[in-house]
């Protein structure tokens, strides 16, 4: 077995809502037992595939603390914690530690398209949530629009005692992993890939541990992830390839929508609304996900029927 802390699958929760958009509170239960149930190694909560964007701040304190003390330690529950304000930040990690999370993941500190930290900004950003003193997982991702070099990556990982890991799905993702990693050394503790897995393989061939994708098809990615960690590469090959065609179609037509619909017609949750202004999934599109999501034995599709 891999003895490596940072490895597997953490995948992502959605965030269900009643038909009238309120929090469906019993509905993440059922989602967080669904996930420990499709034998995943973590979960992340309140990431932009959770609709973090459309939460309010108590909404997100009624999460954490129900999500926590739902989860029980059964699993390492990662709480997103990214906003442009550093004092938020701050105060959202202390409060995922005091709680009892495992790890916070933060973007760099941006707001809308315009508003980005800078180099010395986003260092320091992270130096103070370093102070909460719980890990860190660092959201390589395209949404904020802020660089994070690998020289940066790596100084933040040397310099910054909690930076640990780093979720990296950026465009050529897996040789800035492969870089990281070599530029790094052990002070890349848990490279992780993302983007519901697109580049799973390759990733994992850079040096990638472990994979964020989202709450869909995890009981798929597990295999592929822990056989190419036991050096069953061809293997871990096979089933990516096989699954390749269901990651494209959620990564390029359905996006977060997609776990809510699957969640839905599996009976783990009693609405897939998402919150306005999100458009919700048309039915062709939902019909083009069935059709491949069919060839699969899914454990989200049979859970609550």
């Amino acid at each position: 077995m891999n003895k490596l802390k940072y490895t597997g699958c953490w995948p992502v929760a959605p965030t269900p809502f009643k038909e009238n958009e309120e929090l469906d509170l019993e509905g993440m239960k059922r989602v967080l037992d669904c996930m420990i149930d499709q034998k995943v190694d973590g979960i992340c909560i309140l990431a932009n595939y959770s609709e973090q964007f459309l939460l309010s701040d108590s909404e997100r304190e009624v999460l954490t603390r129900l999500c926590l003390e739902h989860v029980d330690g059964r699993v390492p529950v990662i709480v997103t914690i990214s906003h442009f304000s550093t004092d938020v930040v701050f105060k959202r990690a202390l409060q995922a530690k005091s709680l009892g999370a495992s790890m916070v993941m933060m973007m760099p500190p941006y707001h809308g398209a315009l508003l980005r930290g800078n180099i010395d900004q986003t260092f320091k950003q992270f130096k103070k949530v370093d102070e909460a003193g719980i890990t860190i997982m660092i959201q390589d991702a395209p949404l904020s629009g802020v660089e994070l070099s690998v020289e940066l990556l790596v100084k933040m990982a040397k310099e910054i005692e909690n930076v640990k890991c780093f979720k990296i799905e950026c465009s050529q993702a897996a040789e800035k992993l492969r870089n990281l990693i070599k530029i790094g050394g052990s002070f890349i503790e848990g490279p992780f890939d993302g983007e519901e897995g697109i580049t799973l393989y390759e990733d994992l061939e850079a040096g990638a541990t472990g994979n964020m994708s989202s709450a869909m098809y995890p009981d798929l990615i597990v295999p592929i992830v822990n056989n190419y960690l036991n050096n069953n590469h061809q293997e871990a090959e096979r089933g990516y390839n096989e699954i390749l065609p269901l990651i494209n179609y959620e990564n390029r037509q359905c996006g977060f929508r997609g776990t809510k619909f699957i969640f839905k017609e599996g009976g783990v949750i009693k609405s897939d609304l998402c919150r306005h202004p999100v458009q919700q999934m048309s039915d062709d599109t939902k019909r083009g996900l069935l059709k491949i999501i069919n060839n699969f034995d899914l454990v989200a599709m049979n859970w609550g029927k």
